[in-house]
């Protein structure tokens, strides 16, 4: 059924894998075929599905997603009086994750062409950090103008010191890829936006893999943290 069917490419998880004549094609691969349209139909009924491009987006899966994520982060466990969540975007990020493999092993639904992919990257990326700043501006400020300088000095010393002690420790103790160390330190600081500006930096979606275990032990600490923090100061 290959009879006048050339092989273009072979994708694995979005990552080109080698056409050579031994290469062994696993479930879930994608291939792109070159020849005659019934060729191509005829060939396809036997290797799988015909994943043809499309612009449109399946927003049946990406709706799931969405509710799912949304689910687990509201989700409220409570051990000893204190309430622990991994909160709305942990949620949406463990959803995401496990659908992105679901559709890596059944690329039969849930496609989303790559502009739509690249606005929601962006646009949503840009829009967090916008209202981040918006929404912390007036007490920064407020704050600069009655401590000075040393608020803007003591900021930064507390905020890269565990960044730092974090890739010092991901890459002489536990050995990690410099990919996942990045992504461990930007989970454990619970900043969905230094994952994106990672992944943008990097050209890829291997920090995510890092980030998800530290995002959730870093929120738990959070509360329980702060709560402690509370107590203490009574």
């Amino acid at each position: 059924y290959m009879h006048g069917i050339f092989i273009r490419s072979i994708k694995r998880a979005d990552i080109p894998v080698p056409v050579l004549p031994d290469t062994l094609i696993d479930r879930g691969d994608v291939l792109e075929l070159v020849g005659a349209k019934k060729a191509v139909d005829k060939a396809s009924i036997h290797i799988g599905y015909a994943d043809r491009p499309t612009n449109k987006t399946d927003m049946m899966f990406v709706g799931l997603g969405i509710v799912i994520g949304g689910l687990i982060g509201v989700l409220t466990i409570h051990i000893g009086g204190v309430p622990l969540s991994l909160s709305t975007s942990g949620g949406a990020l463990i959803a995401g994750l496990f659908f992105g493999w679901l559709r890596s092993q059944h690329p039969t639904f849930g496609r989303i062409p790559e502009p739509a992919l690249w606005v929601m990257n962006n646009v949503g990326l840009n829009m967090f950090i916008a209202v981040v700043g918006i929404t912390t501006g007036p007490s920064f400020v407020d704050g600069f103008k009655q401590v000075g300088i040393s608020l803007f000095l003591v900021g930064a010393i507390s905020t890269l010191g565990p960044l730092l002690v974090g890739v010092l420790l991901g890459r002489y103790m536990f050995k990690f890829h410099p990919a996942l160390t990045l992504g461990c330190t930007a989970g454990a600081r619970t900043t969905t936006a230094a994952l994106g500006a990672i992944q943008d930096a990097l050209d890829s979606k291997t920090p995510a893999l890092g980030y998800t275990v530290t995002y959730a032990v870093g929120n738990t600490l959070l509360i329980i943290w702060g709560v402690v923090i509370v107590l203490l100061m009574k």
